[in-house]
């Protein structure tokens, strides 16, 4: 038996390979992925979960295949299988013109107002932005809007993710680009090629060769990002009536928070609230829900809205109700996770 350790930001992966021989002849090698629940503030705290045989491992080169994962905040304590690019139809998720699924899993739209920034997650330790990409044809009253960037704070940092400007789309092309404290980063274009913060305090996993990512700010949130255009089919069946000069390449995004606490706010960040009652009317084709203005800040990485409730002068004090366990809880395909240590057997 060989037992390999490394550390990886706040936790540990250990590689355990199994060999058996007989008669002198190896007849089996196996490595078998399990997920320790490391955070003593999560439900399943101390429990080792193995991963289904539909998805043994926590990693894959393939972007298409399932990987392993556990939401050690759920109550169930069991390891799921799931897709790592954004689930579009899965809480937490926001795709399309802007289509949103809150934390109460409940659909509404939010239009905002093209190449302007707007809150959608704003926490005492995490504020999430978007910029609104779009435009307006003659005789409509508002804009067609996609989100084209995120902006991410935390701790005294910030780190962006956006999609590049195209007239035409192409899958040979990367359409992302990063950076972190205002500097630009670039990272290998290739499926699981990863990029660290020195001090560890980010995470960026390509999942396909371009255009596919996964963000990690341990112990606070994971995003996982995807890059499209719109469509010509898009354009057909929307009326959008997209200019030749502009694909209005944008982002789906779905996020998975680790302890919101219970003052969040946001336009999504909101829908975590527990006593949160949705604004947005039911029953009809497109639930739209307003409220620009007390979202709207004034750059992709700043606080400044007016419900906007980041302070990170603040963060290192304790909130009074984290919303321990109140991830996404998707039973049949999500699971966002609290801090886990994968050990392979």
């Amino acid at each position: 038996m060989m037992k390999v350790s490394m550390m990886m930001s706040s936790s540990c992966i250990w590689v355990v390979f199994v060999v058996l021989f007989v008669s002198g002849h190896v007849v089996e090698v196996k490595a078998v992925d399990y997920v320790w629940c490391s955070n003593n503030g999560t439900r399943c705290y101390g429990r080792s979960l193995a991963c289904p045989s539909e998805c043994p491992y926590t990693s894959s080169q393939d972007p298409k295949a399932k990987v392993c994962y556990v939401n050690c905040n759920s109550p169930y304590c069991k390891a799921e299988c799931k897709h790592r690019k954004p689930n579009c139809n899965g809480p937490g998720a926001v795709c399309y013109d802007p289509r949103f699924i809150g934390g109460d899993g409940i659909v509404f739209y939010f239009h905002g107002k093209s190449n302007e920034h707007f809150s959608l997650v704003s926490d005492r330790n995490l504020q999430i932005n978007a910029r609104f990409t779009g435009h307006r044809p003659a005789g409509r009253s508002r804009d067609f809007t996609w989100i084209q960037a995120l902006g991410v704070l935390f701790d005294s940092h910030s780190f962006s993710v956006e999609a590049t400007k195209a007239a035409t789309w192409d899958d040979e092309i990367d359409h992302l680009k990063f950076t972190y404290n205002g500097e630009d980063i670039v990272i290998s274009v290739g499926p699981l090629a990863i990029w660290n913060s020195q001090d560890q305090s980010v995470k960026v996993e390509r999942i396909s060769t371009r255009n596919s990512v996964v963000v990690s700010v341990p112990n606070i949130v994971e995003i996982s990002v995807n890059v499209v255009p719109v469509t010509k089919e898009d354009d057909r069946i929307h009326n959008y009536r997209v200019p030749s000069d502009d694909c209005f390449t944008h982002l789906e995004v779905q996020f998975r928070f680790h302890g919101l606490s219970g003052n969040v706010s946001g336009v999504l960040g909101r829908t975590y609230q527990p006593n949160f009652e949705n604004p947005a009317k039911q029953g009809v084709a497109m639930p739209v829900v307003g409220g620009e203005d007390e979202y709207r800040t004034t750059s992709l990485v700043s606080s400044d809205c007016r419900t906007c409730v980041f302070n990170p002068e603040r963060v290192a004090e304790k909130d009074e109700s984290p919303l321990i366990g109140y991830n996404i809880v998707d039973c049949a395909h999500q699971a966002a996770s609290g801090n886990g240590i994968v050990c392979r057997k």
